[in-house]
């Protein structure tokens, strides 16, 4: 069971089929040793390409159904996949991005945690203790964002899977850490630290309003691919960054100390445990005016 709220401060309890079996995988010793062959890339590239092909659309109805998906809120067309679903497009208009320049919004669709990294690069999720360190095997990297905060947004299968860069900036080389594909429910954070076992991919971005922030995708259970889209030099606010293929996956943002205030809701929700869900563009946090705090300045590798 997990504990959700969305903005205006109404908090439910979420307890899906999904969760209950990841939670038979998670907590009982045979399911973790089944675990040892589905989070092997193999098995997440196997389950890949059975999406792509096209007699998984056949499973397409009866997701928009279970789900309850607006599909009025997506751009029409007729599916090759079940991938090609999955990945679809909101039509223009669907998701709006603020873009007042101290606004700080949301990448996507998600379920969203912030919490404060300690002056050592350390945070903590749920009872199991991160260093940024492991997170980006960057000691140099991890202790530019000393003192900040890391932003985790964590999509449900039911979510929109595409996700944007938060603001106009430069942007670094892509960095890739090859690893395994546990799901990020936060079942799987009980017993495995997932954020530094789990593919993912990261880059950092020179902004205009938020200091170097570095944005990093994390590949789930069943999800085969991570798909950045190639760029040179600047990218804009609300710019499509990339998409992940099917399953739950996250995005986790860093932001370096005294550059960005989160929304306190957000802040006091993640203290208690409890997922504030919001949409793509949406304001999360505040940039910190000049002069109300300095950090660190992050490295482009």
């Amino acid at each position: 069971m997990r504990l959700t709220t969305d903005r205006n401060g109404t908090v439910n309890k979420e307890d899906s089929l999904q969760d209950r079996l990841l939670g038979i995988l998670y907590r009982h010793t045979a399911g973790r040793a089944a675990l040892r062959l589905l989070v092997c890339p193999a098995v997440s590239q196997a389950g890949g390409r059975f999406l792509d092909s096209r007699v998984s659309r056949v499973l397409i109805p009866a997701f928009v159904r279970s789900h309850s998906v607006r599909m009025e809120d997506f751009e029409p067309k007729v599916y090759d996949s079940y991938n090609d679903f999955f990945t679809r497009k909101l039509r223009t208009g669907a998701r709006q991005t603020e873009m007042s320049a101290d606004v700080f919004v949301s990448p996507c669709d998600s379920r969203l945690s912030v919490f404060r990294i300690s002056g050592r690069s350390l945070f903590s999720l749920k009872h199991t203790s991160y260093t940024l360190q492991s997170l980006l095997r960057s000691r140099k990297l991890a202790q530019a964002y000393a003192g900040g905060y890391i932003w985790i947004f964590r999509l449900c299968v039911d979510d929109y899977h595409r996700y944007i860069y938060v603001d106009e900036g430069t942007v670094s080389e892509q960095i890739r850490i090859p690893g395994v594909f546990h799901t990020v429910n936060p079942v799987a954070n009980d017993y495995f630290p997932v954020y530094k076992e789990n593919t993912r991919e990261y880059c950092l971005i020179k902004t205009e309003h938020f200091g170097t922030m570095l944005q990093m995708e994390v590949g789930a259970m069943l999800v085969g691919k991570i798909v950045n889209h190639p760029v040179k030099g600047s990218v804009k606010r609300g710019q499509e960054k990339g998409y992940f293929a099917f399953g739950g996956s996250t995005v986790i943002l860093l932001t370096q100390a005294g550059k960005v205030r989160p929304d306190p809701d957000i802040l006091n929700y993640s203290v208690r445990g409890i997922e504030t869900k919001v949409k793509l563009g949406e304001h999360v946090g505040a940039a910190v005016r000049r002069g109300a705090g300095r950090g660190r300045a992050a490295v482009f590798k």
